[in-house]
């Protein structure tokens, strides 16, 4: 399986950028984002940019990996979603309905 990452560009050289993200710089191929420059924000697939992301997206995405970085080494998930003590996650529309008739399984 191929996961994204986000990385922010440092400087653009030809079709190719410098680029820092979690595990340090990379040199990434821009050619699929021609209007990315110094300073934006990438998705970034087996060293190349699939899109432009927002700063955003970008800092969601690196909380999510964390996550499931942490997830994968057996570490506690807390910190990662905070926000959930305050709030119930909300069910896709189907399950809502579903839930809202009373029904156990879809």
């Amino acid at each position: 399986m191929c996961i994204g990452e986000p990385m922010r560009i440092l400087s653009v050289e030809g079709e190719s950028g410098r680029c820092e993200g979690a595990k340090g710089e990379a040199t990434v191929d821009l050619r699929l984002v021609p209007d990315a420059g110094t300073g934006d924000h990438i998705l970034v697939f087996l060293g190349a940019a699939r899109r432009q992301i927002t700063p955003q997206e970008a800092g969601d995405m690196r909380d999510a990996l964390e996550a499931l970085q942490a997830a994968a080494s057996g570490a506690s998930l807390d910190a990662f979603f905070s926000d959930l003590a305050t709030r119930e996650p909300p069910l896709p529309a189907h399950m809502e309905e579903a839930r809202r008739k009373g029904l156990t399984e879809i």
